[in-house]
């Protein structure tokens, strides 16, 4: 698949068939995620990687979805929740450092794309309880939860409409219950000199 092709279609995904995304494939998205761009090249994010089915039902009890189209987006357990989650972490000292959180940046949306180039969706995730979630998995003390990538196999593929009215980029269901995402253009978004 096309680079530019991945970017237009690749889009949030939050409905996910119940196939378990295989080891391998979840290792090369890791090893998507290391080579991203990062501040000094100190590579500080680490990952915890989910897969058990017992694991990713628990972790799942302490996320929040899709304020805009909730209830009608949100995973049910055994039937359209993520069969996986990936936990970027980074140290305790660091995590509000606008540097770490631009290497999170950079890291989550390369393993996003290389994600959507094998058909597995995501949803990067911050409205989680991280404490929670930290004791759950049995963190080390110095180690701060920076975001979640929940996983899948997508079972929903959202569309991207162009738009020029910034008053309008809230995300909608249709009444086909396809997840519509409204995307400024790039002349609503740019001026040239």
């Amino acid at each position: 698949m096309e680079l530019q092709q991945v970017l237009k279609e690749r889009r949030t995904v939050r409905r996910f068939s119940q196939t378990p995304v295989p080891d391998e494939e979840l290792r090369a998205l890791l090893d998507a995620g290391r080579l991203a761009s990062c501040a000094r090249n100190d590579q500080r994010l680490r990952y915890t990687v989910v897969r058990t089915p017992e694991l990713v039902n628990r972790i799942f009890t302490f996320t929040a979805w899709a304020g805009s189209v909730t209830p009608r987006r949100d995973p049910v357990p055994g039937m359209t929740a993520p069969t996986a989650f990936i936990v970027v972490t980074g140290k305790k000292e660091e995590a509000s450092s606008p540097l770490l959180q631009t290497d999170c940046g950079a890291a989550i949306q390369t393993i996003q794309l290389a994600a959507w180039e094998k058909g597995i969706g995501c949803c990067w995730m911050g409205a989680i309880d991280r404490q929670a979630i930290h004791s759950l998995l049995e963190l080390p003390g110095d180690c701060a939860i920076l975001y979640i990538i929940a996983l899948g196999y997508a079972a929903e593929k959202p569309v991207h409409d162009d738009i020029d009215d910034p008053g309008k980029v809230k995300y909608y269901l249709d009444d086909n219950d396809l997840l519509h995402v409204p995307k400024l253009t790039v002349d609503a978004i740019a001026s040239w000199k």
